[in-house]
């Protein structure tokens, strides 16, 4: 970049605007877990591992959310 930027001394429109954004207590979600015990396969333990440390994600959290998506598109 060139080109240098030429400020002026321009007033400045500004205005405030009232907070819209939930709290951070609203944007934690709160669902009742139950702990269970699941088998799974080497290969599939393995991909969801290699995953989460790719994503920086708990696998277990990964498992967790693909079976809640697949409940979700199941009910009728």
């Amino acid at each position: 970049m060139k080109n240098k930027i030429q400020y002026s001394d321009e007033p400045i429109e500004a205005r405030v605007i009232t907070d819209f954004l939930p709290s951070p207590e609203n944007l934690v979600l709160k669902e009742k877990k139950k702990r269970v015990t699941i088998t799974l396969t080497d290969k599939s333990l393995d991909f969801f591992k290699k995953a989460a440390k790719k994503h920086g994600a708990s696998y277990q959290a990964m498992i967790r959310r693909l079976i809640d998506f697949y409940v979700a598109n199941q009910r009728v």
